[in-house]
């Protein structure tokens, strides 16, 4: 399948047809590496985690959530 790369605002832009999307496995919004090797530019899944830290507290329950835990006295000058 060709496409052109065209100019975007100051970037350069590739369009993906959805159907090339679809078949590669891919979605809107996913994160991607993009990886240069041998003149080629490779388009990855990302493996990185982007967590959101309003859906994680969300999901803090009575049976999920740990009592305190002390570490001992102070020993140098970290107590307060």
């Amino acid at each position: 399948m060709e496409s052109v790369i065209r100019k975007w605002g100051n970037s350069p832009a590739l369009r993906l047809p959805s159907a090339l999307l679809k078949e590669a496995g891919y979605h809107l919004e996913q994160r991607v590496d993009l990886v240069v090797s041998r003149g080629r530019i490779i388009i990855q899944p990302s493996d990185k985690v982007e967590y959101d830290l309003g859906a994680l507290v969300d999901g803090i329950t009575a049976a999920n959530k740990h009592d305190e835990f002390g570490f001992g006295a102070p020993v140098g000058k970290e107590s307060l």
